[in-house]
């Protein structure tokens, strides 16, 4: 495949691809204006609606000359262009380029057609710059196997043709063509580490070791085949370990799991809840505080966006949970629903014929209950633990009241004055994340 030209490979690319209009993604640099340029001489290409798509990130005095540049280089070939501004926060914690990149991808989902191929120009350099970048941070299979040439995204697909060329030939390409491109200086500052790989580690390396991009681009085809096995052998392993509320998972079997598989699942795990991802810290942590806590203790480790915590047999995951006033109370007529401080809520079902006279608040401790049908009192710590409530969940339980009487907890338990006081209706307590 190396010895092909730009547009002959190309070419025998785009016969094995989906169909889908083709959206180029173009910056006005030499390796998008070189992708751009070839296929708009392919036939083939033009046919699928060739396109392209160029987002300022406005981070340059001179970016909207460069936004022009490309508008410019469209018209001449005869190709429709979107310019999409946006805005790229300076202060991201996470840095500028990284920044950059999210807005810009973001940016390329919202206005990729529906089954559209959004086509990058990342080749073998960038695989490579790729590859050791993720290897820095310490990346296992799914990491190392660097870009794939095609995936999903969005609602279509992300297609990187030119992984296996180097950026030479796309230079030379381009200055055959004799086309004009824009260097953007940001290229050369060396603070952002993937220029830092790029101007002062990988050019020594490649004296050393000349074939190192192409050594680098089989290590990560054999990363992704690892990748593939581990992603299937941990679907499989999820399907055991995962409790019957998808939000848990059986903590003792995820333990057993082999080194390799345990990260895997609990990620995969995680992600089917559209809640974040941990750090490798994080499961170090929950793995130590899994394997020495006591039977009566619940670990809990959190990040941005997810904290797991364990409970009996069973490891929940959750969103972070707010604090709730422990003084909150509110009159309730029983009419409309009872809302709670962090947004869950209380119904009575069906509504009662007229206004009851009702207050809910949140426990405060030492609350007691004689359960319909029971012939004793009991104490709500007993109730909760007898019921395997979580006790993080105990503390935002609505419980509700009839003249300074507890008569429900929640949809839980209800009293026999619950029954004379609210007939027929039936409590639903609704949590705030459903």
């Amino acid at each position: 495949m190396n010895a092909l030209t730009l547009p002959q490979l190309l070419q025998s690319a785009l016969a094995e691809l989906p169909p889908g209009p083709l959206c180029v993604g173009y910056s006005g640099g030499l390796d998008s204006a070189s992708l751009l340029h070839a296929l708009a001489e392919l036939p083939a290409a033009r046919a699928r609606g060739l396109s392209a798509i160029h987002v300022d990130h406005g981070l340059h005095a001179d970016s909207s000359d460069w936004a022009l540049h490309c508008q410019h280089t469209a018209a001449a070939l005869q190709l429709p262009l979107r310019i999409v501004r946006v805005a790229v926060p300076r202060d991201s914690a996470h840095g500028l380029e990284a920044a950059a990149r999210t807005a810009r991808m973001a940016a390329f989902r919202q206005h990729l057609p529906a089954t559209g191929v959004l086509v990058l120009a990342h080749h073998a350099d960038d695989q490579s710059e790729t590859v050791l970048l993720k290897l820095l941070r310490g990346a296992g299979p799914e990491g190392l196997r660097g870009m794939r040439a095609l995936r999903r995204f969005g609602n279509g697909r992300l297609w990187r043709p030119l992984l296996a060329m180097p950026r030479s030939r796309l230079q030379d390409y381009a200055q055959v063509q004799a086309l004009e491109w824009i260097d953007d200086p940001s290229n050369a500052d060396t603070r952002h580490a993937r220029n830092f790989l790029r101007q002062a580690v990988l050019p020594l390396l490649r004296t050393r070791w000349p074939q190192l991009d192409t050594a680098i681009g089989h290590s990560a085809r054999w990363q992704a085949a690892a990748a593939e096995q581990l992603d299937t052998d941990a679907q499989q392993a999820l399907a055991q370990c995962q409790g019957l509320d998808p939000a848990t998972l059986y903590w003792q079997r995820w333990l057993e799991l082999g080194d390799a598989l345990r990260t895997l699942v609990l990620r995969q795990w995680l992600r089917g809840l559209n809640l974040s991802t941990p750090e490798h810290v994080h499961i170090d942590q929950l793995q130590r505080q899994l394997s020495q806590a006591q039977d009566d203790r619940n670990p809990r480790v959190g990040w941005p966006g997810a904290e797991l915590r364990r409970y009996r047999e069973l490891i929940y995951a959750l969103a972070p949970l707010a604090p709730l006033p422990a003084d909150w109370q509110a009159d309730w007529d029983g009419l409309a629903p009872a809302v709670l401080p962090d947004g869950s809520c209380l119904q009575l079902q069906p509504p009662p014929p007229q206004a009851l006279a009702l207050s809910v608040s949140l426990r405060r401790g030492g609350e007691r209950l004689r359960p319909a049908g029971d012939a004793h009192t009991r104490d709500l710590r007993d109730l909760l633990q007898q019921g395997g409530i979580p006790p993080w969940l105990r503390g935002r339980l609505p419980l509700v009241h009839a003249g300074g009487e507890l008569i429900a907890v929640a949809d839980l338990w209800r009293s026999d004055s619950a029954e004379a006081i609210l007939g027929t209706g039936q409590l639903r307590f609704i949590p705030a994340d459903t």
